[in-house]
């Protein structure tokens, strides 16, 4: 059987980086994307490397489909010459960026920021890119928990990922016949450089958010990186159209 490969979109910080690390310490080759980040992307190859494992990075900005063709292109270059496939195993939607926008302050560029890139993005490069995922394959789409709560200015950001976690639904169902399964992971607070780094930089927020988390504190990026490394994993293949909500118990 040959060795299965993961597509990350985002993989040069944050979730993404976790997520790769993890899936490349079970043996799973990695494709990543990073939009500028390149000497981080760099380090994460070297760092995959170490553990035995491969990695290729390629520039990607999801918020601008117009990429998308050129990018596919430069996929299916990465698969035959870096890892002689001509498909891959799993696709995980997860790259973002958090926007602040109070509903009576918002623009209609905020708002074409956060739809483009959190919903138009996954859908059209979902689409580009689903001739070359394997039959079986896993696609995991990356929500958050701000669709099943809320704080004042983020709600423009978590509408858009309602959407893509309701279609996450709708793909499961159309995909079914190819058996590819389709899942959300909706991540609660995590110490990231997510919305500037605020719950991991600033104590006060920390210990704040940690309150209203059943296990008494804020997500690390690694309780990420395991989660997506065992949702993709044989072990939950019978997991389906559903949503993981991977945040210690936040606001229950």
């Amino acid at each position: 059987m040959p060795h299965q490969i993961a597509l990350i979109t985002g993989a040069s910080r944050g979730l993404g980086r976790s997520m790769a690390l993890h899936l490349a310490k079970q043996g799973v080759s990695i494709i990543g994307t990073y939009r500028n980040e390149a000497a981080d992307a760099d380090t994460l190859i070297q760092e995959i490397e170490t553990l035995g494992g491969k990695a290729a990075m390629i520039a990607l900005d999801v918020s601008n489909s117009a990429s998308f063709p050129a990018f596919t292109e430069a996929v299916l270059e990465t698969l035959k010459t870096k890892f002689g496939r001509q498909r891959f195993d799993f696709l995980v939607n997860n790259a973002g960026h958090g926007l602040y926008a109070p509903l009576t302050e918002a623009t209609e560029e905020q708002f074409d920021s956060l739809i483009n890139t959190h919903l138009r993005g996954p859908v059209f490069l979902t689409q580009k890119l689903l001739p070359f995922i394997e039959d079986g394959g896993r696609i995991l789409n990356v929500s958050s928990t701000f669709v099943r709560i809320t704080m004042p200015g983020y709600g423009l950001y978590a509408a858009a990922k309602a959407a893509i976690q309701t279609l996450t639904k709708f793909m499961a169902v159309e995909l079914a016949e190819r058996q590819i399964r389709v899942n959300t992971l909706a991540p609660g607070a995590i110490a990231t450089d997510f919305g500037g780094g605020v719950v991991r930089d600033d104590e006060n927020v920390n210990t704040y958010v940690a309150q209203s988390i059943a296990l008494g504190r804020v997500g690390l990026p690694d309780d990420i990186g395991s989660a997506v490394a065992a949702i993709l994993s044989d072990n939950m293949g019978w997991a389906n159209g559903t949503t993981f909500d991977i945040s210690g118990g936040q606001a229950i």
